[in-house]
């Protein structure tokens, strides 16, 4: 019985992470038909999906490794990017069932945010392991598949396309950070700043590129916390102020 109720919940889990799987389909194809005109083999550009299994920290890699940019800086700049994975788990932690660490090791590798928010939203007070491995599996198996896919394309192409196909890398950066910064005018702030500083460190050469995407995104995500932090301070204390008299 029990084994039928969890087989149960994994498959509503795979139904409920199709729309990820579908949304998946173009980001991948097109990240594995970049990373052809990088210059990654078809198992390079594969194992990638698999083992780092995150979109944009994926494409970033691209730009820096075809800068030539050195590893332990793109490892770097990958932890940067994907910290917030640390708050996402912790987060769907509260909301999961008993289990044992393996398996939610596992989960938490397989989470991104779409996972997340399939996940996080859902009614259930608490969620099972086997509904949550169906929506991450269906998700990582699209992300992962549809990589091969874009590359076998890319490959296929004639070679001016191949070469004018890195701009689409640029364009897709743009694609992402335009929806963000919509209506959100802390977004718009830290977009500016970390392009300035990065603009900065890239017109006076005190800095790689790898560093100098590094610094640009700490140092910019630390003074516009900062400066929110110093605003929200000087509304919270009058309001105090007023409350008290």
């Amino acid at each position: 019985m029990g084994e039928m109720m969890k087989m149960k919940d994994f498959n509503a889990g795979l139904k409920a992470g199709l729309s990820i799987a579908i949304g998946y389909f173009p980001i991948a194809i097109t990240f594995g038909l970049l990373a052809k005109t990088t210059g990654l083999t078809i198992i390079e550009a594969t194992a990638m999906s698999i083992f780092v299994y995150a979109g944009a920290a994926q494409y970033i890699s691209l730009s820096l490794i075809a800068k030539s940019v050195d590893p332990v800086l793109i490892v770097l700049n990958t932890f940067i990017v994907n910290i917030r994975h640390f708050l996402m788990t912790a987060s769907l932690n509260e909301k999961l069932m008993p289990s044992s660490r393996t398996k939610k090791a596992w989960l938490a590798f397989w989470i991104t945010d779409e996972s997340f928010s399939v996940l996080a939203t859902r009614k259930e007070e608490k969620l099972t392991m086997a509904f949550s491995f169906g929506v991450a599996l269906i998700a990582y198996s699209s992300w992962v598949g549809f990589t091969v896919v874009g590359h076998l394309i890319g490959a296929n192409l004639p070679p001016f396309l191949q070469a004018a196909m890195s701009v689409a890398l640029y364009a897709m950066f743009i694609g992402l950070l335009v929806p963000s910064m919509r209506g959100n005018r802390k977004v718009v702030v830290l977009a500016v700043t970390a392009a300035a500083i990065n603009g900065i460190f890239f017109w006076t050469g005190w800095l790689s590129t790898g560093w100098s995407i590094l610094v640009s995104t700490l140092a910019s995500s630390i003074f516009v916390e900062v400066i929110y932090s110093m605003k929200s301070r000087e509304r919270t204390i009058p309001a105090q102020k007023g409350a008290e008299s």
